[in-house]
């Protein structure tokens, strides 16, 4: 098993720039495909990114690609989301996610609580 902890959100204008965090604990990250997901208010989950095992690949959602960058350390056993040029619609809880699947997850197994991302015009 994982545990996924979130952090890094808060809030800032527009055009302006966050870098989340998601620390695993109890297996190394590289174990898992990861994701990031974001959730606004009254609207269903939606993916935002996501990374394959030992990070042979990044695939972005269209809304994101160009301005967020999926990375890892695996010193720190933690992934990031840097996420540039913020727009108003970026607002949304973001939740870090671990799946157990080859290639391009269909479901992910573990999740973090979330980190709220409020972005102001």
């Amino acid at each position: 098993q994982v545990q996924l902890v979130e952090s890094g959100g808060g809030s800032v204008q527009a055009g302006g720039s966050l870098r989340l965090s998601c620390a695993a604990s109890g297996r190394t990250f590289g174990s898992y495909a990861m994701g990031w997901f974001r959730q606004a208010p009254g609207k269903e989950r939606e993916f935002v990114a996501a990374m394959s095992r030992i990070s042979l690949w990044i695939y972005y959602a269209d809304s994101v690609k160009g301005r967020f960058t999926f990375s890892g350390d695996r010193t720190k056993n933690t992934v990031y989301l840097q996420m540039n040029n913020l727009k108003p619609e970026d607002t949304a809880v973001y939740y870090c996610a671990a799946s157990e699947e080859n290639g391009l997850p269909s479901s992910y197994d573990y999740w973090g609580q979330g980190t709220q991302v409020t972005v102001s015009s």
